[in-house]
């Protein structure tokens, strides 16, 4: 499944990550880092900062509107030499004011929808070469359905392993859990596992599934992937 360079192997490069928080942040150094340390594909992620104040504390966490995006995403393309920037955010309540959200197909699968919007993103930016919008469809959550044992086993609530079951056998893919509020994936873990906290159960629940069978669970995450393996044989 991975970029095989045409027979050669991939020079080494870094990718630096605008994640939304300290789960992205998790999963990028657990999940993501080690599985492509062999590729010699470096990963670092860097957190939305949401707030600055006069005393020059920064507060980080959560996307709010994409002015503040903006600028964390040209202080890091500025800074990041011939590193690939790419980010990690959830699609799922992705503020209006991001580029294509206004004039996305309607109607339109989430995939088409998705695509838009990251299309729109790196328009914006001027299509640079070193910059990969990615958004999560719909949500990190989403990836945690790609198995439908492990979320179950490190809830240690193994008699809700048929409920979450009928989530995972219901969809085409985890990708394809529901955007709408009620039904986004996040919301269908916290009904199940009311002990569900994200920064922890959820970076431990990915490391648990592995890299691997998320990218066969969800296409939209494995053709990230495929695009950061290909920037590395560049």
């Amino acid at each position: 499944m991975g970029e095989k360079c045409f027979g050669r192997t991939p020079m080494s490069k870094r990718v630096l990550i605008l994640v939304e928080g300290q789960t992205e942040e998790r999963f990028v150094k657990d999940v993501l880092g080690p599985s492509f340390f062999t590729k010699e594909i470096f990963f670092q992620a860097t957190i939305l900062m949401t707030k600055r104040v006069k005393d020059g504390t920064r507060f980080k966490g959560g996307v709010t509107n994409f002015a503040k995006f903006e600028n964390d995403a040209r202080r890091l393309l500025e800074s990041a030499g011939d590193a690939l920037v790419t980010t990690m955010l959830d699609y799922y309540g992705l503020p209006s004011d991001f580029p294509g959200m206004d004039s996305r197909p309607v109607p339109g699968n989430p995939l088409r929808r998705v695509t838009h919007v990251e299309n729109a993103m790196s328009v914006h930016f001027g299509s640079r070469s070193n910059f990969l919008p990615f958004l999560a469809l719909h949500e990190f959550e989403a990836w945690l359905f790609s198995s439908p044992t492990e979320l179950p086993r490190v809830m240690t609530e193994p008699g809700k392993q048929i409920e979450f079951e009928s989530v995972c056998s219901g969809v085409g893919t985890p990708e394809d859990i529901n955007e709408r509020p009620e039904l986004a994936p996040s919301k269908r873990i916290t009904a199940m596992f009311p002990a569900y906290k994200k920064t922890l159960h959820g970076p431990t629940t990915a490391d648990r599934i592995g890299l691997e069978k998320i990218r066969k669970e969800c296409p939209h995450f494995n053709d990230w992937m495929k695009k950061v393996e290909a920037f590395a044989c560049s």
